[in-house]
């Protein structure tokens, strides 16, 4: 049952590629919200293996079967974009230890830029705790097998990208 039925939440990411981790936050946090935004980044500060077309476009295909979300790009300032879509609510996802840090100081700084928006962090599946798309980029650019950690249209897409590379 949602929080607020009137209740929009932002799960931001670059999502370069969207793993089985963040497709099982988006189901976890799309129960909990009335209307999930996934805020697909243009990714200004990392280089990533996808084209923000590309990337949106895998996140549509993915995510078609939860009714209250909607997958839209942006770049920019986070602040700006949650302001503009009426967001209450920024979901992150914490793996590990590791992201805390990081994660809670993004999340107070977020406060400043938006004190009216709450920061919600979920954790993952067990068995999505480790994924993420650094080491999915890095083992698949290497030939390793990521089948284990993505949907098989991103494996797909990834060998192809990977091909394309060699």
């Amino acid at each position: 049952m949602p929080f607020n039925p009137g209740l929009s939440a932002v799960y931001p990411g670059t999502f370069d590629p969207m793993t089985l981790g963040h497709q099982d936050l988006v189901r976890r946090a799309s129960a909990l919200f009335p209307r999930l935004i996934v805020a697909v980044a243009a990714g200004h500060h990392k280089r990533t293996m996808f084209t923000i077309a590309e990337r949106l476009e895998i996140a549509q295909e993915l995510l078609v079967s939860h009714r209250n979300v909607e997958v839209i790009a942006f770049r920019g300032l986070l602040r700006d974009f949650v302001v503009e879509h009426g967001g209450k609510v920024v979901v992150r996802g914490l793996r590990a230890v590791s992201d805390f840090e990081y994660e809670f100081q993004m999340a107070g700084m977020n406060r400043q830029l938006m004190p009216n928006v709450e920061t919600v962090f979920l954790t993952p599946s067990d068995q999505y705790q480790f994924i993420s798309g650094t080491f999915v980029r890095e083992i698949a650019t290497l030939g390793g097998d990521v089948s284990k950690f993505v949907a098989p249209s991103v494996l797909d897409r990834l060998k192809q990208r990977v091909s394309q590379a060699t």
